[in-house]
């Protein structure tokens, strides 16, 4: 009698604590999944945006929804994660074709649900920024080279454009800089300045930003230039807020600055992010800092195809070569980390799909994961924490 009574407590202890330990492991896999979300060019495999849930332990995505939408090229998502901000890259003749759609987001299912759509002021948006009140959405149109200011509900969904912007000018190359090219549009990190890379002038200009009544006016030092040529593209700031670092299209390079009071940004570096002995075009595309802030990474395209890998020193912001990681596909156009770090993505345009590449975070080195998202035309990456 008392070894049934033994064996039956035994075998209740044991599926007790395997019950334990499946819930131990079930919240731990739950703690390290995301959404991954992809902006695409349309018109061929892709119908719009794709989102996927990705887990940052064993690095594997899976789909969870799609919406359709045209050629939503960036995507922004709001300080709460409850709304994603679309452009819609497109042009017309009147020079306003372009768009900004706004979507609700679900954080149990992953779904994007369609709020309402404005024009974005201008053609072919390629960039679009929240504030980190989440009250404001700032797009720039790079055909036209300007951007637009728009107040958001408290439903998440936009106003129409309360302002809108026109550069005026031209820098050295005829050819790609006859006039204004609006290339991003990016907040300050004390959310008091808005920089506003525009690669036809071959200037960062500044804004100084009311985020209260989502004004934007010049700034004291109202724009920081670049060696003619090198078209200014994307610009990123460093976590602890001291740095700022610039990807320039035109001369496949990385610019270093101070960043200072009164939105000013104080050159003290420049570094190729092409290989060693490389005549192709440059083709310079998309800047992150690490979310540990140690390393920075820069992808070029036209013949290279490549990511650039950066120590940074934390004393200075100053940079040092790591190394050089081919994105094993074709026009990197954007790539961008895992919540983790653990990660990072390179979305490869034109061989249509994303690759895996699982990050050393010693060393910030990358190796292929062997994992692989086939997608349409994929050109932004971003992400939603589940939780």
């Amino acid at each position: 009698m008392k070894s049934e009574s033994s064996n039956l407590y035994n075998r209740s202890m044991k599926n007790l604590l395997l019950s334990i330990t499946s819930l131990f492991i079930m919240t731990v896999v739950q703690s390290q999944e995301s959404y991954l979300l992809v902006g695409t060019y349309t018109g061929g495999k892709s119908k719009g945006i794709y989102v996927y849930k990705f887990n940052s332990a064993t690095g594997t995505a899976l789909l969870a929804d799609s919406a359709v939408t045209e050629n939503p090229s960036y995507l922004a998502v709001s300080p709460n994660q409850q709304f994603v901000y679309a452009v819609n890259e497109n042009g017309n003749e009147q020079g306003n074709g372009g768009g900004i759609t706004a979507f609700s987001f679900d954080k149990k299912t992953g779904r994007l649900t369609e709020l309402n759509h404005q024009s974005s002021g201008g053609n072919h948006p390629c960039y679009v920024a929240v504030d980190k009140t989440g009250k404001w959405v700032v797009a720039g149109n790079y055909s036209s080279g300007t951007l637009a200011v728009f107040p958001v509900r408290k439903d998440g969904s936009l106003e129409a454009a309360s302002q809108v912007i026109q550069h005026e000018g031209h820098s050295v190359n005829t050819d790609r800089q006859a006039g204004p090219h609006v290339h991003s549009t990016v907040f300050s990190p004390d959310n008091k300045f808005l920089f506003v890379a525009d690669l036809g002038l071959d200037k960062i200009m500044t804004y100084t930003f009311n985020n209260k009544t989502g004004k934007l006016t010049p700034a004291p030092v109202p724009y920081t230039e670049v060696d003619p040529g090198d078209g200014p593209r994307h610009l990123v700031f460093h976590p602890s807020g001291k740095y700022a670092y610039l990807a320039t299209e035109m001369s496949g390079g990385v610019e270093v600055f101070n960043y200072l009071k009164h939105g000013q940004l104080e050159f003290v570096q420049h570094m190729s992010a092409l290989p060693p002995d490389y005549s192709g075009p440059a083709d310079g595309a998309d800047i992150h800092v690490s979310p540990d802030g140690k390393f920075l990474y820069s992808s070029t395209r036209g013949q290279s195809n490549n990511i650039a890998i950066f120590s940074i020193n934390p004393g200075s912001g100053m940079i040092e070569y790591r190394g050089l990681q081919s994105t094993l596909g074709k026009t990197p156009r954007n790539f961008n980390f895992d919540p983790t770090g653990n990660f990072l993505l390179a979305a490869n345009q034109n061989s249509e799909e994303i690759v895996i590449f699982k990050r050393d975070k010693t060393t910030g080195l990358l190796q292929d994961s062997g994992g692989r998202i086939a997608v349409g035309k994929p050109v932004c990456v971003t992400w939603i924490t589940s939780k």
